[in-house]
């Protein structure tokens, strides 16, 4: 699968973990097809319970507008149908991978795509930059942002244009053509001082 070809996506949620009983109350996306946005999805949830006043703080979604929101499983219903047969990315993944299979785990739901971390990846491709956020690294490789953070569906569009400014790098730095899925999981499992050998080596054998 191609790594231009995939839903990017971030929640706002009540807390740190669903372990601890904490939902979601906003999921943001945006499709890539070919590296170009072709479709968006943005939905506040209600999870049926207050937001503390950090959350609100934090995140600008206030229990006001939550009380108005669909309930969790509703959007949940909807967000399946959106990354139906689609591989997934997100900013510090591990995070948005657990509240995703734990809202739809709740309504019986899965999804058939793997998932990918910016994060991880722009670690091992930025190692220079003074931190990882992702308000740094839009600074850091001078993308254009007009916008709050800490929303889903600002943040997620901001994550897709980190996630084709690395993809670019690596097509640079491996001359290949495009970016396989396969290898931006590869990379994220390779230690930093391997990862200029491995792009380095990637076109002279790109099955290993």
């Amino acid at each position: 699968m191609n790594a231009n070809s995939l839903v990017i996506l971030d929640f706002e949620t009540t807390g740190l973990s669903p372990d601890n009983g904490d939902r979601a109350i906003e999921i943001g996306a945006v499709k890539i097809e070919n590296g170009i946005v072709t479709d968006r999805f943005q939905a506040l949830m209600n999870p049926g319970r207050p937001v503390s006043y950090f959350i609100e703080d934090y995140t600008g979604i206030s229990n006001e507008m939550l009380s108005e929101a669909p309930p969790c499983s509703e959007v949940m219903q909807r967000f399946a149908d959106f990354i139906q047969g689609q591989n997934l990315v997100a900013h510090n993944a591990s995070f948005d991978k657990r509240f995703l299979d734990s809202e739809l785990a709740r309504i019986s739901l899965g999804y058939e795509g793997q998932f990918a971390c910016s994060l991880l990846l722009s670690r091992r491709l930025y190692q220079a930059a003074p931190n990882h956020k992702l308000g740094t690294l839009i600074n850091y490789k001078g993308i254009v942002s007009k916008g709050s953070f800490h929303r889903a569906l600002y943040d997620s569009e901001m994550t897709a244009k980190l996630w084709l400014a690395m993809l670019d790098d690596i097509q640079q730095q491996a001359d290949i053509d495009y970016v396989p899925f396969s290898l931006i999981q590869k990379l994220a499992k390779t230690s930093k001082a391997n990862v200029a050998k491995l792009l380095a080596n990637y076109k002279l054998a790109p099955a290993s």
